[in-house]
């Protein structure tokens, strides 16, 4: 407890030396990150800090549909923007934040606030990390209480989608007592749950419909089902002009494998031609961290990813190779 109110306090002292705040997460937001920097922006514009969230407008997908949002700045725009702090947010390392926004984490003073397990806090002067909490957003939430601030609706659902997409609707194990308190907590505020669900859970685009059928046709099981894993190449992409936000859920598909332990989504971004993505699901004592990190990448212990130069033939030789390898080891202890 004390160590957290150090923390707190140093994020606290920079917020307050500061005059004009940018806020940004990883690349390709998902809920955890672009709620979490939504929130925050308007905690601390409210609080007397103007801040300012920056993201890819275009890879939002369903998340669009977040009030606030529209007063987020498009990542084109920052080269007119000055500030005098970054907060990272739902980030572990500067690589894994958008090109244009790197440059001002390297100059400014830095804050974060993750709860990616790989994260070693390095980057940053200040940092609340805590690989336990279930998002990003739960953490904002924490750290507003204890600076007692006030939550509105807006802040209040963009936690909401925060913590209901990094926890799988408070269905996984990240999900703790603590989370449920926080939750409780900002349906005080009117959160319209059941709008949210249907949006981002029960219904979808035309391109997210083709995009999975395109999946299943590439799904291949192997170790007995013990590991699943879909393909979407970047034709597939341009045969539908989908984007990434397309096809945030792909990875189910494998994941949805009787018996599956070990889920992979290999995909290529269309504007990105020398690069494979792998998204990594893990079940049981599989650390996706694991095999993400033999290749840069990393994330969360049941959820985690990584990026491969070269071709996707390539690409998958390499991780189903570090896949064998890692079950090869496991079953000699």
């Amino acid at each position: 407890m004390n160590k957290d109110r150090a923390i707190y306090g140093a994020i606290k002292k920079a917020i307050e030396s500061s005059s004009r705040i940018l806020i940004s997460g990883h690349l390709s937001p998902d809920g955890d990150s672009l709620g979490s920097m939504i929130a925050l922006a308007r905690l601390l514009t409210a609080a007397g800090h103007p801040a300012f969230a920056a993201a890819d407008l275009n890879a939002l997908g369903k998340l669009k549909i977040l009030d606030g949002v529209e007063d987020i700045i498009h990542l084109r725009k920052l080269k007119r923007q000055k500030f005098d702090l970054f907060i990272a947010v739902d980030c572990g390392d500067i690589s894994r934040l958008p090109p244009e926004v790197r440059p001002f984490a390297e100059k400014l003073p830095c804050v974060c606030i993750d709860h990616h397990v790989t994260n070693d806090g390095s980057f940053a002067e200040a940092c609340l990390l805590d690989a336990e909490a279930s998002s990003a957003g739960e953490l904002v939430w924490r750290f507003a209480k204890w600076m007692e601030w006030k939550l509105d609706k807006v802040s209040a659902e963009a936690l909401w989608v925060a913590m209901i997409t990094d926890t799988g609707r408070f269905a996984y194990d990240s999900t703790r007592p603590a989370t449920l308190r926080a939750a409780g907590d900002l349906l005080k505020h009117g959160v319209r749950t059941a709008f949210f669900n249907d949006v981002i859970y029960g219904t979808f685009s035309r391109k997210a419909i083709e995009l999975k059928r395109i999946a299943w046709r590439s799904l291949h099981v192997w170790k007995n089902r013990k590991v699943a894993e879909v393909t979407l190449t970047r034709d597939d992409f341009r045969s539908v002009r989908g984007t990434k936000a397309n096809a945030e859920d792909i990875i189910e598909i494998p994941r949805s494998v009787v018996r599956n332990e070990i889920a992979l989504f290999f995909y290529q971004i269309p504007d990105r031609t020398k690069e494979v993505r792998c998204s990594i699901r893990t079940r049981g004592d599989w650390d996706a961290t694991e095999l993400a990190k033999k290749f840069g990448g990393g994330g969360h212990r049941k959820a985690a990813g990584c990026t491969i130069t070269g071709t996707m033939n390539i690409a998958k030789r390499k991780v189903r190779a570090a896949v064998k390898e890692m079950l090869k080891e496991a079953s000699r202890r």
